[in-house]
């Protein structure tokens, strides 16, 4: 009979989404959590799920304000907590407020602007991330060439890509200039820079691009580098499932 696992008590606060892992330890070690009722400061202290009482700061993990938010990310920043090669992250645009430790709900790379998720909510989270459960993103991209139709059907068709099956779910033309035009791009799934690579895999290059919805959230107004909390309706649409059997 297999037995029970066992994780780290900072692993276990992590995954709860109330902190890093890092954060957690120093949590635990200047004595602010405690297990059945005794103070830990031991980081690695083996936890159960389920199965033991986890308190910090006098509550229950289970009373913590779960927290949904959207960023209007600018061009520039990359998302993660901490850069290794000391370049500005996303979290700069919450300097000065009073929010808890959130994680980002997917990532945008360091070229791209627009909607990024963050919660302290890792189950909203896992849905909203899951390739079979999460909502269509919507972007819209400049590119450095004159769309013709024929090449969107083929970007929705797809490519292989070293190995790789790179499609959009749908490309519309929104407008376009002299050289350059802007399409609206539907992924139904999220694969590391997938757009980018999709585009160049016909020759295409990004000038820009901005992802403008999740699923029926929408970026609307919200100006660069800004943040507003989610409503609770719009936190629950974003895991609900469509209407239609399509997606």
């Amino acid at each position: 009979m297999a037995s029970t696992p066992r994780h780290g008590l900072a692993r276990v606060l992590s995954k709860q989404g109330l902190c890093s892992r890092s954060e957690a330890a120093r949590w635990i070690q200047s004595g602010r959590v405690a297990v059945d009722g005794r103070v830990i400061r031991d980081p690695e202290f083996p936890i159960v799920q389920g199965r033991h009482r986890i308190v910090v700061d006098g509550r229950d993990l289970d009373q913590v304000p779960r927290i949904h938010l959207m960023l209007n990310k600018p061009r520039g920043l990359v998302t993660t907590t901490q850069d290794e090669r000391g370049r500005d992250t996303v979290y700069r645009c919450f300097d000065g407020s009073s929010l808890p430790w959130l994680a980002p709900v997917g990532r945008l790379d360091k070229a791209s602007e627009g909607l990024l998720l963050f919660s302290n909510d890792p189950a909203w989270a896992a849905h909203i991330t899951d390739p079979e459960t999460g909502p269509d993103k919507t972007y819209h991209v400049q590119i450095d060439t004159l769309p013709d139709a024929a090449l969107l059907a083929a970007l929705v068709a797809g490519v292989d890509e070293e190995g790789e099956w790179l499609s959009a779910s749908s490309v519309n033309l929104l407008r376009s200039g002299e050289r350059n035009a802007w399409l609206e791009i539907v992924l139904d799934e999220g694969r590391n820079r997938q757009i980018r690579r999709l585009l160049a895999a016909f020759g295409i290059g990004v000038l820009r691009l901005v992802r403008v919805g999740i699923g029926s959230l929408s970026l609307g107004d919200l100006g660069k580098g800004q943040w507003r909390e989610l409503s609770g309706a719009e936190v629950a649409a974003l895991v609900s499932p469509p209407c239609s059997s399509e997606r």
